[in-house]
């Protein structure tokens, strides 16, 4: 499974910091940033079961940051 988030974590240090923090409180996760998307993407994976988004969500803010879920959108071609 994987969620992705829109977050406000800005530069290469914080991310680095945030996910040395997931990773000692979610060693089933798998994380990582895209920082050069204009919504500060956080994208996590769990391959033994799922991710709790608001778990997610509320370690970003125990750290300083916000972050939402970005939903799914599936775009199909018009015929």
């Amino acid at each position: 499974m994987v969620e992705v988030f829109k977050t406000n974590v800005k530069s290469r240090e914080q991310a680095n910091m945030f996910l040395t923090q997931m990773r000692k409180t979610y060693a089933t996760y798998k994380a990582n940033f895209d920082l050069e998307d204009c919504d500060r993407i956080l994208r996590v994976e769990c391959m033994s079961g799922t991710i709790n988004p608001s778990a997610v969500i509320q370690l970003l803010k125990r750290n300083g940051f916000e972050g939402e879920v970005l939903a799914d959108e599936v775009i199909t071609p018009d015929f």
